[in-house]
Order: C-alpha cells, then structure tokens, then sequence
C-alpha cells in the first residue's frame, strides 16, 4: 500500500491536486482511495459528486470519501470517553469538566488517521491519497501519533504494583482507571504504534507540500518541511500550482505577474532542492470531474507514474553532539565554496556561491547562534550553539 499526503496553505489547491493524482492513478490499474481530512470539504465539489465519510466509489478502482470527524469520534472513542467520565464524575468533578478531562488531547486527529488506515486496509486499496488540511493542522495531526503514545505511556504507568505506591494504595486505588479502560486504551496505542511506522516508512508514504508562486505560500512549505522532517515524514516531491506559461503577454498586468511568478517559481527550484519540483499550468477553469482531472495530471505527470517514489533520502537533519545541535542539508549538486549564513529569528538564509537557499528553523533551533559551517559528503552541516556555550567555548 502507497499513502500520498498532499499538503499546504489554504486555497494552493491540493485537493484539485489530490483528485488528478487519484485520478491518473485509478486509469493506470490502480485500486485507489483519495482522501479529504479537511474540515471544510471540498472534494466532492472536485469530482462534481455527493461523498460520504465511507468510501463511494466514483469509477473503476477510484473510491472517494471525505471523513466525518465527529461520527469516528463518537463510534471510536465515545464508550472509552464515557467511561473515564464517570470515573471522573463519581470523584466529584463537574460533569462539563469531566467531559472535557476524558478526551485525549488530539484524539480527532488520531481517529482520522486510523479510519484512513483501517479502510485502505479492509478495502484493499493499493494507493491512498490524503488531501490534507491546512499545513498547520495537518502538522498537528502528523504529530499526534506520538503525542498520543506519550500519553498512553503515562496512562499506562498507572498501577498499584510499585513498591513506591504501595502505602498510597487505599487513596490511589478509586483514581485509577479500570481494566477495560486500561486495555482499551493499550488496545488504541498498539494501533497508533502500527500506523506512526506506516506513516514514517519511505516506501509506504510520501509527503508533497504544494505551492504557489507566492512569497507566504513558500515560506509555509518550509515550514511544513522543517516539521515534516522533525518527525521523519519524507517528502519525495514538492507541486507548484497556478504557474503562468512563458508567453508575450500584451497586458501589463499579466507581464508583470509573470515576471514575479517566475522570480518565485526560480525560488522554489532553488529552496527545495534536491527535491523534485513537478509544474501544474494555470488554468483559466475550474478542473471539475474525472475527465478534467485526468487530464491535469497528465499534463504535470506526463506518461509517469504520480504514485511512485520520486525522491528518497531526508531534505534535513537535526542531531545532537554534547551542547551543540548540527543541522544536516543534502546538497548534492552545490559545489563547495565559502558560506554565508544569515540567520533572523526563526529563519535562516544560506548562500553558496550562485545557490541560495532560504530555511525555516524548528524552535529548538531559533534560540540558537549557528558557529561554523562545514560540507561532509556532499551535504552542508551547520552547527548551532546557545550564546552562553559559545562563549564558554
């Protein structure tokens, strides 16, 4: 099985994205299921088509389904959540408030995730394709499987065989949730578990962010690709969307949006190498129904196959040596020269000869002074340091 996860801003266009993949890949003898974990669905209005949080199937091995939150809330989780309520209540606590204190921070997320899972999997698709949210949802919902491990873990260690608990037992004992609770809860982490190695596996899943040719559009797909590569998500490609075709355009205001464009759209080759970087034209239409959508990827894909592996290996790395963070980029195609870092808050700008490449830093990071530069096998590894360590250095 192949999941396919495209993601970025709101209104870059990733469900039109996501139909035309699903589309081209159900017409290549794909058993296919796209995906729309979107709040504010849209893509039954991509396929012109009624869809419901089941899979329809719209043509010959293409089924499509827009997930209902709140039913997988209320059929997953809402007899686990009533019980650990009136757990909750029978202790005194507000029933709002024991309400409240029963969901497990992100538990929509993780469920959305799991029907996802489970229908690929009972329904034997061979191709999965997920038309996300807006990149900071769908940041959150990538994160959940190990924010929900986490808490399963101290869930977990709830017991009343430690030798340190056994003289609180008698005032523990009414606090700790009952064994159906227990193995209910075990029971969803080893499901989480199998779909956090899922997720995370290079041959299974890739991560697309889409584009446009727009300043704040790009700076959200890197920072989708920073986090992305936090939790070890590969991303194999990156879609950019709406790209006005070279032409001698006798309106001033088409020339001089095609001269920003392209400005950009260079940009966006630059930053995201060594990724691949696969065009969409901009259409004068909305792309609506099976046929049109066919025809869309294959006018970015051509005769390729949009479900393969484009791009493996990570885009970035972040380890730690003692008090110092190295932050590792591929640049496989950049030849060595000086390097000249600017660094402003959360953002970092780095340029090697002709080769500039702008990059969003993960929090851990942002605080830090970038020390020295260096290339080791053909990737630039930048190390970061507190301002006080360097000092002591």
């Amino acid at each position: 099985m192949r999941i396919i996860l495209y993601l970025g801003k709101g209104g870059v266009g990733k469900t039109t994205i996501a139909a035309s993949t699903a589309v081209r890949s159900a017409a290549l003898g794909k058993r296919t299921l796209v995906v729309s974990t979107d709040l504010a669905h849209s893509l039954a209005d991509c396929f012109n088509r009624p869809l419901a949080s089941e899979p329809v199937e719209l043509a010959p091995n293409l089924w499509a389904q827009e997930v209902n939150v709140l039913d997988e809330m209320r059929q997953s989780w809402g007899k686990l959540q009533d019980k650990m309520s009136d757990i909750l209540r029978k202790h005194g606590i507000d029933p709002v408030m024991a309400e409240e204190l029963a969901l497990v921070p992100g538990m929509d997320e993780i469920v959305s995730l799991l029907n996802i899972y489970r229908n690929a999997r009972d329904g034997s698709f061979e191709i999965v394709v997920i038309d996300a949210a807006p990149t900071g949802e769908t940041v959150r919902l990538l994160s959940m499987p190990d924010t929900f491990q986490w808490y399963a873990g101290r869930f977990g260690s709830l017991n009343l065989k430690s030798s340190a608990l056994n003289l609180a037992r008698p005032f523990l004992k009414p606090f700790i949730p009952s064994g159906e609770v227990m193995d209910a809860v075990k029971q969803l982490s080893e499901r989480v578990k199998t779909l956090r190695a899922a997720l995370s596996d290079p041959e299974t899943s890739s991560y697309r962010p889409v584009v446009n040719p727009e300043r704040m559009v790009i700076k959200e797909a890197l920072r989708a690709e920073t986090y992305l590569s936090l939790f070890g998500y590969p991303i194999d490609a990156v879609i950019c969307n709406r790209v006005l075709p070279a032409s001698n355009y006798q309106d001033t205001f088409l020339q001089d949006m095609y001269r920003t464009q392209e400005k950009l759209r260079k940009q966006i080759h630059a930053t995201f190498a060594p990724l691949p970087i696969w065009e969409v034209p901009y259409r004068s239409r909305e792309i609506l129904g099976i046929e049109q959508l066919n025809e869309l990827a294959l006018a970015v894909f051509g005769e390729q196959d949009p479900t393969q592996v484009f791009h493996r290996g990570p885009i970035q790395e972040i380890t730690r040596e003692g008090e110092v963070y190295v932050l590792r980029l591929p640049l496989p195609h950049v030849e060595m020269d000086k390097v000249i870092m600017t660094k402003k808050g959360d953002e970092m700008i780095v340029e090697i000869g002709n080769f500039k490449r702008d990059i969003t830093l993960p929090t851990v990071l942002a605080n830090q002074e970038a020390v020295r530069a260096r290339f080791v096998n053909k990737a630039l590894e930048i190390h970061f340091a507190s301002p006080d360590a360097e000092k002591s250095a």
